[in-house]
């Protein structure tokens, strides 16, 4: 499974070393990780996908901790904890933390299998939709302060005469940064430059903002 890398974070060497010859089995890449610390050292990009297997009890930091830590440096693999001393308050917190599951050990490997595959598929999925709003925001990065302008009175519904008049500009020059717009952000369509602003987090012009309809 190229690419996909499994974290192994947990004190007890001995279990670590028997989950990654559970997961090598599998077909995955692992890497054991005795301490917390060791962990925040890992490069988030060192994996196209990945997930972490994450120890509840280790002395220092536990575990819930270091998902905290790991979220402020925005490490954004999914993460699987396993616990030999599960509760439900600690179950809870994880999992509004936005842990990807909770497992209690001794774990029965096709469970853990099941968990794992989950995982890697929630942050492919993930990283696919980072790497478009990337690729957006690129385009529209290449966008001159009125060509943006006039976008946003594209995915408004304006018509071409309408924007002319809103921004005090011709109907032809309105035409010509209209077709920059359409190829910059290499949309063929109204309704995927709509969508490719979406995914971006750029919506409509409000009515005040677009003026009034002409």
């Amino acid at each position: 499974m190229a690419g996909e890398l499994i974290y192994i974070v947990d004190d007890d060497a001995t279990f670590a070393r028997g989950i990654a010859r559970l997961l090598d089995a599998a077909g995955w890449e692992s890497r054991i990780f005795t301490t917390a610390s060791d962990m925040l050292m890992v490069d988030p990009a060192a994996a196209t996908t990945a997930c972490v297997l994450l120890d509840v009890r280790m002395p220092g930091m536990r575990g819930p901790d270091l998902y905290r830590a790991m979220l402020a440096q925005r490490m954004d693999f999914p993460v699987i904890f396993l616990t030999g001393h599960g509760d439900v308050p600690t179950s809870v917190d994880a999992m509004k933390m936005g842990a990807s599951d909770f497992l209690e050990k001794p774990v029965r490997g096709e469970v853990l299998i099941a968990a794992v595959r989950s995982a890697l598929a929630r942050h492919a999925e993930h990283r696919a939709r980072e790497g478009k709003r990337r690729a957006i925001g690129e385009r529209i990065g290449r966008l001159s302060p009125r060509e943006r302008e006039v976008m946003l009175h594209v995915i408004s519904g304006r018509l071409n005469k309408q924007i002319a008049a809103d921004l005090g500009i011709s109907e032809k020059t309105v035409k010509v940064h209209r077709a920059k717009v359409m190829d910059k952000m290499e949309a063929r369509s109204l309704a995927a430059l709509v969508d490719a602003c979406r995914e971006a987090g750029i919506g409509p012009l409000d009515e005040a903002a677009a003026g009034p309809p002409r």
